[in-house]
């Protein structure tokens, strides 16, 4: 997939092939080549296969820099020297490899050619690794101890907390005493070496240039259209491959179907049905608008870490990605609520008439619809899985509280009225309602009284003047809405970093401040 978004449209798909081969064969995947990635619910590739896997993605293209912050974490040590050899493989075939990597093993240290050593942002020492840095901190008076690692004898020397003598030239010290007496060493060594001068900075690129540049570099290599039919067929493979999530998905909505349908086996015709329809007809849209919420707030957050980091790298661009989940997902996500309308609705005794059947399927599918794209709204606004799961329920439960069961529409304040316009449930059970009671008649209780036809029930609900037809539109502008708000919310959190500026021109800056005349 990575090769497919960002090789270039020229190459055909045979030395795409090669291509990827060729670069599985450097990593060492070969091995694993049929084998799923998996993840929590499914075992696939080891944890350094899944590292090399991960660089391999990163690879593609030949980028001239790869920087990568500690490669090694997480792995055993056979799993940490095979992922480091790989990246010594690629430095030596002529790419520039940066890792940041803390103790080391012995045999992972000799494979570093350059050694930049940091305490809290500070330079101790920066040159060839190997024998040069241990001559550095010998001639200081700190020399490595023999057969000793020594990553963990400068990991030691340059932390305060380490439990070294701390003794340099006879004079005892302190660690952070230490770590100071080494920074300054190495600043006094690095003045020796020529200053940056205004002649010999490098010509700088013109703005409009950069822009250019910039623009340029920013645009997938790939048509719209291309990476429309890529990301669909990714999403396709998703959305089918997760049988754990469906079948917990189709348990979850066939027992919720028979709880219902037992509790409100076989209505009949009498006044107290009428309370148990409109129960019914409530909870039927709490729990398709929550089971969809639920489903897609547990997914779409860790979704959307890969997609920030594919889109960081001008894979592809927001649209396409989007176009292609939601055509993906929409046919999986009409078939859980008519599995449940259709086990729910001849249980329950419903209007058995056939258009209001389809007609109450058609209202929860795009019940369903909605309630997944409030979903993708707040996945894609939440930091995280876990806040995402925290807010979609709150969210919901204001849409519940205004469904038009439990708060007449007519009644609400003024300032709140559009709530229950924008409520997906409020829409979905005024629909439904509608659908059921139309035209229905009831049995008048032992005293004559109590509403004997549906449109009595209607008004009694303020229901009396709409239509399933506009109530499907409502709905319909609901989806639309969270559709666009999501696309908002992903095209503006668009990974961001900070600018790269020329060293030389930070050199001349920073002297024109330390030279700035007082009251300038």
């Amino acid at each position: 997939m990575a090769a497919e978004l960002r090789l270039p449209s020229s190459m055909t798909p045979a030395q795409k092939r090669e291509y990827v081969d060729q670069l599985m064969k450097v990593l060492g995947l070969n091995k694993v080549a049929n084998t799923v990635v998996g993840d929590a619910k499914k075992r696939g590739l080891s944890g350094g296969e899944k590292k090399r896997l991960s660089l391999g993605c990163e690879l593609v293209g030949s980028p001239p820099l790869i920087f990568l912050d500690e490669p090694t974490t997480g792995l055993d040590a056979p799993g940490a020297e095979k992922v480091m050899r790989t990246l010594h493989s690629l430095a030596a075939s002529g790419q520039t490899v940066v890792a940041s990597i803390h103790q080391p093993r012995s045999s992972i240290w000799s494979m570093f050619d350059d050694l930049v050593l940091l305490h809290d942002g500070r330079v101790v020492y920066s040159g060839p690794a190997g024998d040069e840095v241990l001559q550095h901190f010998a001639q200081l008076g700190y020399p490595c101890p023999p057969h000793h690692n020594p990553a963990e004898f400068v990991a030691d020397l340059v932390s305060p907390e380490s439990n070294m003598e701390g003794k340099a030239d006879g004079v005892q010290e302190s660690g952070r005493e230490r770590v100071d007496r080494l920074v300054h060493a190495w600043r006094q060594k690095g003045q020796h070496k020529a200053p940056v001068t205004s002649q010999s900075k490098p010509a700088m690129a013109s703005s409009e240039d950069r822009t250019k540049a910039s623009t340029d570099e920013a645009r997938p290599n790939i048509s719209w259209w291309r990476q429309f039919k890529l990301l669909a067929q990714r999403s396709w493979r998703q959305a089918t491959r997760d049988k754990h999530t469906h079948t917990h998905t189709h348990t979850h909505t066939h027992t919720h179907a028979l709880i219902f349908g037992c509790i409100f086996n076989r209505m009949g015709r009498s006044q107290s049905s009428i309370q148990d329809r409109l129960g019914l007809l409530q909870v039927a849209a709490i729990n398709t608008a929550m089971s969809s919420l639920i489903k897609t707030l547990n997914v779409f957050p860790r979704e959307r870490l890969i997609v920030n980091r594919e889109r960081a790298k001008h894979s592809y661009t927001t649209a396409p990605y989007l176009a292609a989940k939601l055509l993906a997902e929409l046919p999986l996500g009409a078939v859980f609520p008519l599995l449940f309308g259709t086990v729910v609705y001849p249980l329950t005794g419903l209007n058995p008439n056939p258009k209001r059947f389809l007609s109450f399927l058609g209202v929860i599918t795009l019940e369903s619809f909605a309630s997944s794209a409030l979903g993708l709204s707040i996945g894609a606004a939440a930091p995280s899985t876990e806040s995402a799961v925290a807010l979609g329920p709150a969210v919901m439960l204001v849409f519940i509280v205004f469904g038009g069961y439990y708060v007449n529409a007519d009644n609400v304040p003024r300032v709140l009225k559009v709530l229950p316009k924008t409520s997906l449930i409020k829409q979905a059970f005024e629909a439904l309602v509608v659908n059921e009671f139309r035209g229905a008649t009831f049995e008048p209780d032992a005293e004559g009284k109590g509403m004997t036809t549906g449109q009595q029930v209607l008004s009694w609900l303020s229901f009396g003047n709409t239509s399933i037809r506009t109530k499907l539109s409502s709905q319909a502008r609901i989806l639309a809405f969270f559709y666009v708000t999501t696309f908002a919310i992903l095209s503006a959190n668009k990974p961001k970093f900070q600018e790269l500026k020329d060293p030389a021109v930070e050199v001349v800056e920073e002297d024109s401040k330390l030279h700035k005349p007082q009251g300038a």
